[in-house]
């Protein structure tokens, strides 16, 4: 299955997006009919049924993608993703801010039940993180016995944990990191990602690379941001290293799959988690 997706671009998600330009790019949203083969008790709703209930709710779609597929009889019908925000947090937000959002990830292909997973939104960046389950337990509404209330209802459980997930960014950010945790979270990252980090193209080290001016702090929130862009969005090449042949190692590739990207986000948070308890549990 590849790795890439369709999707809107990243720059959008300080804005909603209508639902002309959720089905010009992520058309798996509005299939009229599930894939062939589901069983009798699986009761089609589609993504999109939900979509007014939730912006008559105040949550509004900022973020949509879909993941790519190579057997043509599953397109259309493909796991997909959509990020809501609160319509009052579209304006009310300062740079450096973040801002809460609802995760949601469906298919019509029998791969996904409906889920519902708290975000996080860094305008900063761009970045858009996952919480760990750990930290907040994703939703899964199965598609029997289903109906669009079902999300919506959900999404306020999402809405309500908000609180406790601000506070854990302020833990984050009062946590100050010595230069061998920072270390440590990066090597977590990069072992998660590459597993053997003699055939990973860059040293772990690059991770804590800040892209902007600003990121040099030394406190856990910054360093997870830096740690999570550099290893979501690639890009990054490391001259020092070589493969077996002698020949230059390549850029580090750029996560584009919904199930990877989710995966490693939540990987991420769980890890940042530890390093700010020390591995205590609370």
């Amino acid at each position: 299955m590849s790795l890439h997706s369709n999707y809107l671009p990243k720059a959008r998600e300080t804005v909603a997006i209508s639902d002309e330009e959720l089905r010009r790019v992520v058309p798996s949203i509005f299939a009229s009919q599930p894939i062939e083969g589901v069983s009798d008790k699986y009761i089609f709703l589609p993504t999109s049924s939900i979509l007014q209930g939730m912006r008559e709710n105040g949550w509004v779609p900022v973020r949509a993608e879909e993941q790519s597929v190579r057997t043509e009889a599953r397109r259309g019908f493909q796991k997909h993703l959509i990020r809501f925000a609160r319509t009052e947090h579209l304006q009310t937000w300062e740079k450096n801010q973040v801002r809460p959002e609802v995760v949601l990830l469906n298919s019509h292909d029998k791969s996904s039940a409906y889920q519902l997973h708290c975000g996080l939104f860094r305008l900063v960046c761009l970045n858009g993180m996952v919480v760990a389950d750990a930290t907040f337990e994703r939703i899964s509404i199965k598609h029997s016995g289903f109906n669009p209330d079902s999300v919506i209802e959900a999404s306020f459980k999402v809405l309500g944990a908000v609180p406790d997930i601000m506070n854990k960014v302020q833990l984050f950010q009062d946590r100050i990191l010595t230069d061998a945790e920072r270390l440590a979270l990066a090597t977590g990252a990069a072992t998660y990602r590459w597993e053997d980090l003699a055939k990973a193209p860059i040293n772990p080290s690059m991770l804590l690379n800040p892209r902007r001016y600003g990121d040099e702090a030394k406190d856990l929130w910054t360093t997870f941001n830096t740690v999570q862009e550099n290893i979501i969005r690639g890009g990054q090449r490391d001259y020092s290293r070589r493969r077996p042949d002698g020949r230059r190692m390549p850029k580090s590739r750029a996560i584009n799959g919904i199930d990877e990207d989710m995966k490693l986000n939540k990987a991420l948070w769980q890890m940042a988690e530890v390093l700010r308890t020390g591995g205590t549990q609370e």
